[in-house]
């Protein structure tokens, strides 16, 4: 673990060829983190807050990685060390797997992921993508963990796993080349409005019919495509959302259980800390306590 002025660069090694790192940058002014990487190693690049940037080639070339992006990279041609730029009040987490661990992962379903092709074995690789809800609660979780360190290493695994699961999810088999209607961009632009929608409306959402009217979208390809899109239905997509804007409040301190739950569109308490625990398996009231302790 490396820490630098109010930042903390931590590395957790699953395994040979597999491991996590988390960088945080609670400073007011910017840090930088480098790690040595190799050509064999696919790194994923998640900013769940503030902005970082990627500079490669002695500074000749960056990648800019804002709020709630992902970045996937892989270039088998040259080693790619990890050197890091984060913006003052900036969070990042980045998993690194070696090629081989993750043809191993996704052997069956190899067809459906670009990189993993024949043709395509020896060819680099970048995509940049949006950190769904799923996927934020994932890496939050993976920032912030209490845990025994005998398995610390167990969590992250199965953890990982989970997050590649919803990010292969959302950008392969939810993308737009498999998928004869988002090909149209218009239509994708409509289900985008619907979800800033949801959003904007969280505490009072409109119904499904509604929102497809106020999208300009049939009722059947709103489902279809917000499904596609965002790996989620609509309702699944704003609980998750929800419950993510909450935890973050919980976690501020600038409100209690019951100011965050109407914040969110629940009128009482209890279905608030019913809705919680469902999500995370603990109550609020426990969610602060394990993070503020």
């Amino acid at each position: 673990m490396e820490n630098i002025a109010k930042g903390q660069f931590v590395i957790v090694d699953i395994e040979t060829g597999f491991c996590v790192l988390t960088a945080n940058n609670d400073s007011a002014r910017p840090q930088v983190f480098v790690h040595d990487l190799d050509r064999s190693l696919i790194q994923f690049h998640f900013t769940l807050k503030g902005s970082s940037k990627l500079v490669f080639n002695e500074g000749n070339y960056s990648l800019n990685n804002a709020e709630d992006k992902s970045l996937l990279l892989y270039n088998p041609q040259r080693d790619l060390p990890i050197h890091m730029e984060l913006d003052p009040n900036t969070w990042t987490v980045s998993v690194v797997i070696s090629i081989k661990k993750f043809h191993a992962l996704f052997s069956s379903e190899s067809d459906s992921i670009s990189f993993l092709s024949e043709e395509n074995i020896d060819k680099k690789y970048y995509q940049d993508g949006v950190i769904s809800p799923s996927m934020a609660i994932i890496l939050n979780q993976l920032m912030h963990f209490n845990l025994n360190a005998s398995i610390q290493t167990l969590y992250f695994k199965g953890k990982v796993y989970e997050l590649l699961s919803h990010y292969f999810n959302q950008t392969v088999e939810g993308g737009a080349e498999q998928c004869p209607f988002l090909v149209d961009a218009s239509n994708v632009a409509k289900i985008k409005k619907a979800k800033d929608i949801i959003i904007n409306r969280m505490t009072e959402p409109p119904s499904l019919q509604e929102l497809a009217e106020m999208a300009g979208l049939s009722l059947r390809k709103l489902k279809e495509g917000f499904k596609q899109i965002y790996g989620a239905t609509v309702y699944q997509f704003l609980f998750d959302y929800k419950m993510e804007v909450s935890r973050r409040l919980l976690e501020s301190g600038e409100s209690n259980v019951n100011e965050v739950g109407l914040k969110v569109g629940y009128s009482t308490a209890s279905h608030f800390i019913s809705a919680f625990k469902k999500k995370y398996g603990t109550t609020p009231k426990k969610y602060i306590m394990s993070v503020s302790s």
